[in-house]
């Protein structure tokens, strides 16, 4: 197919594209419209039954926790097939790979990133562990650190990146973030309760330890998605590591 032709495909298809977009929003309803009642029942009964001040966090990790549990497994598996694909190109001739020259970096860059990166996994840390009480959780803290490691990338090159993300570490937390969310699960049906029922002690309401099984699912979604970002980031950076 030649060029003019794809420009002509596109532009039929984005026609009727458009037209249905416009459609579905002309029959939104108005801006801050709330149908309820789920949301007001969570709001009423989430602080006493959970002891939650973040209602988001509790509907993710508690309420409806085994959806979020596939969630996780998305991103879980997302990670596993971004590294199968991108290794057995790895495998090919590296000669047909683009590869870029490790550039030299001014010294504010390096010194900037050595000092930003701490202060961001710590950052990431606590919208993690205060996902029960403050906006956050284990999804944001997790992407926040997982991604945070770019800065040694930023700072000192692919070199000192691959020292912090050796895949021989991070596969193995990555797995266990993962198979921790399903065993606290499975820790539940062994005390006779239901799959994901919260059995740990609530604690107090806006403590770091409050909310029972929610502090504990959202340690392991912060390990799980922390680690596979950096291992995703790892690999597709490998992809323009500079020849040896």
């Amino acid at each position: 197919m030649t060029d003019r032709a794809r420009v002509w495909v596109m532009g039929l298809s984005f026609v009727p594209l458009a037209a249905f977009l416009i459609w579905g929003i002309s029959g939104l309803n108005a801006f801050g419209f709330y149908p309820g009642p789920y949301g007001d029942i969570i709001n009423a009964i989430g602080d006493w039954q959970r002891h939650a001040w973040n209602m988001a966090t509790a509907v993710n990790f508690d309420y409806r926790g085994f959806d979020t549990m596939g969630e996780e497994y998305i991103m879980f598996v997302s990670v596993v097939g971004v590294a199968l694909i991108l290794r057995e190109r790895e495998l090919e001739d590296k000669s047909s790979r683009t590869t870029l020259a490790e550039s030299e970096r001014a010294d504010g860059v390096g010194v900037l990133s050595f000092v930003l990166l701490p202060i961001v996994v710590v950052f990431g840390i606590y919208m993690a562990l205060h996902g029960p009480n403050t906006p956050g959780g284990g999804f944001q803290g997790g992407a926040i650190v997982g991604t945070a490691f770019l800065f040694a990338y930023l700072g000192s090159g692919h070199k000192a990146f691959a020292a912090i993300g050796k895949t021989e570490v991070v596969e193995p937390l990555e797995a266990l973030g993962a198979l921790a969310y399903v065993g606290i699960g499975l820790v539940a049906l062994f005390l006779g309760d239901e799959f994901l029922t919260n059995y740990l002690p609530l604690g107090t309401a806006g403590n770091l330890w409050s909310g029972g099984t929610i502090w504990a699912i959202n340690i392991a979604v912060l390990l799980e998605i922390g680690t596979g970002f950096l291992l995703a980031t790892g690999e597709f950076l490998k992809e323009i590591q500079p020849p040896e």
